[in-house]
């Protein structure tokens, strides 16, 4: 397993997070992704692909564990950076990072989840007042999704 950092620049639009970076895991075992994301204190999960428009959640952190296919996420809104994802990739999203499906195989498919009393999560396609100071407000999950230690990083930020 691997891990990759990206720090989304901020947006008007989308806002990102303004200290959380991106992880983006590359090999991890997805054959049972559900249960990965829930030994780890993150629910609410769903399986499905990735929404085609640039979006963000202000009131939840995400996960996307992809569990089929491949695609191009863009990430960061259109300020931002497209990252090629495949079958067991995880890609770690702070609040308010924006992210968006430019391409997609047809099998592709995604375990989505959240951290524990995240998982009623709002979805906004523009930032305002409220939302950048929910997103500043949000603490970081108290354990990485996958396990592998990444949002320590966030702690430290």
């Amino acid at each position: 397993m691997q891990l990759e950092t990206w720090a989304a620049p901020p947006g008007e639009v989308i806002p990102n997070h303004p200290r959380f970076e991106v992880l983006l895991y590359r090999g991890v075992d997805v054959r049972d992704a559900q249960g990965l994301l829930a030994a780890h204190g993150w629910g609410g999960s769903w399986v499905d692909g990735v929404f085609d428009f640039h979006h963000f959640h202000s009131t939840s952190h995400e996960v996307l564990a992809v569990i089929a296919g491949a695609a191009e996420i863009e990430l960061g809104g259109p300020q931002g950076q497209t990252f090629a994802v495949s079958a067991g990739d995880v890609i770690v999203l702070p609040a308010g990072t924006g992210h968006r499906r430019a391409s997609a195989s047809a099998d592709f498919r995604v375990v989505g989840a959240y951290p524990a009393g995240q998982e009623d999560y709002d979805l906004l396609r523009e930032a305002d007042e409220a939302a950048r100071a929910r997103i500043d407000a949000l603490a970081p999950p108290p354990q990485d999704p996958v396990g592998g230690g990444g949002v320590a990083r966030w702690r430290a930020g």
